[in-house]
């Protein structure tokens, strides 16, 4: 039983993984295909083979994730809590996906962690969830939507004598460069985070005692994470691409990049695991505001904030109920 039980919940990690990539793959190339700097099938192969390649760069993200938000559980009580909070991740996922709605996969996970903890009556790790996942993400999006201005501004200022028409093509040569850096901060990002659950995982099985990651599980992590990249999300990939503005080819380089530098700031020196949808939305709001406040549709904004707010919540209630449901039927 206890076999099977760390077999089903990998698995259900390893599911999660494949909806994080294809409800996350907007996020890396939406931009460059909305400014028809890539088609969208090269975007996607693009992106698939950056997330393969940001999943092994690093493991802060991880560890953050398997030590510091919730105690690790013990016994078949557990596993249990493990496979609520994924299934509760992943229902929320889908449920985002099929309205194109560019909620967060990361925070749909933590939301699930702390209310399947909840539900078993484990240690949840108040410090960590704050300092790790609740400032992160207000403090990302507001750097991204700063900063993503700043950069268009400083591009505007620096190309302000350039031919529009040849500056325009050189900028969408660019953003394949940008798009590649968001696709490896993306996967530097994610796939980490099912790495660090699926540790867990394994410390409860007593497959392992320590919290290092066996290369079989980054292999399996990014390979699940690259090929839902390459599944596509075309409903959240029109929600960003072309819904909250319509972006031009240096408009797209500014946000990509800014995104792809939050990031890679929050992995490398914080160990932060912060959300790709936030930064890249945020980035994208403040780099239209450089045209006019009243060019970005804060209606579709706002939306999307909402979105932001209401999803721990509500995969934790997911994952809660789960749970329960998980010991009424196995006891």
């Amino acid at each position: 039983m206890d076999t099977f039980a760390l077999i089903m919940t990998v698995g259900v990690a390893l599911f999660f993984t494949y909806t994080n990539g294809f409800h996350d793959s907007a996020n890396a190339i939406a931009t460059s295909v909305s400014t028809r700097a890539l088609t969208p099938r090269a975007a996607l192969a693009m992106a698939a083979v950056m997330n393969l390649a940001g999943a092994f760069l690093g493991s802060g993200v991880a560890k953050t994730v398997s030590e510091g938000l919730i105690q690790t559980p013990h016994g078949s009580s557990g596993m249990a809590i493990l496979f609520a909070a994924l299934v509760g991740a992943i229902t929320w996922n889908l449920i985002t996906w099929y309205f194109g709605l560019p909620s967060s996969s990361s925070h749909a996970l933590f939301g699930g962690m702390v209310g399947a903890a909840l539900a078993g009556g484990i240690a949840v790790y108040w410090s960590g969830v704050i300092e790790k996942i609740v400032l992160p993400m207000f403090i990302s999006p507001i750097i991204g939507l700063l900063l993503g201005y700043l950069v268009m501004c400083v591009i505007l200022w620096l190309f302000r004598k350039s031919n529009p028409h040849r500056a325009k093509r050189g900028f969408r040569i660019a953003q394949t460069v940008s798009a590649a850096g968001m696709a490896l901060g993306h996967g530097l990002q994610d796939a980490q985070k099912t790495m660090g659950v699926v540790v867990m995982a394994l410390t409860i099985a007593d497959v392992q005692d320590h919290n290092d990651i066996p290369v079989w599980v980054k292999v399996a992590c990014a390979a699940m994470l690259s090929l839902g990249t390459y599944a596509g999300g075309w409903r959240i990939m029109r929600t960003l691409g072309r819904r909250i503005i319509e972006l031009d080819p240096p408009q797209g380089f500014a946000a990509e990049t800014t995104a792809a530098s939050v990031m890679y700031t929050a992995s490398f020196m914080f160990h932060a695991p912060i959300s790709t949808t936030h930064v890249i939305t945020s980035a994208i709001m403040g780099v239209g505001a450089t045209k006019r406040v009243s060019a970005v549709r804060w209606g579709v904004a706002k939306n999307i904030i909402m979105g932001w707010f209401i999803t721990m919540p509500a995969a934790a209630v997911v994952a809660a109920v789960i749970y329960w449901a998980v010991k009424l039927v196995f006891g």
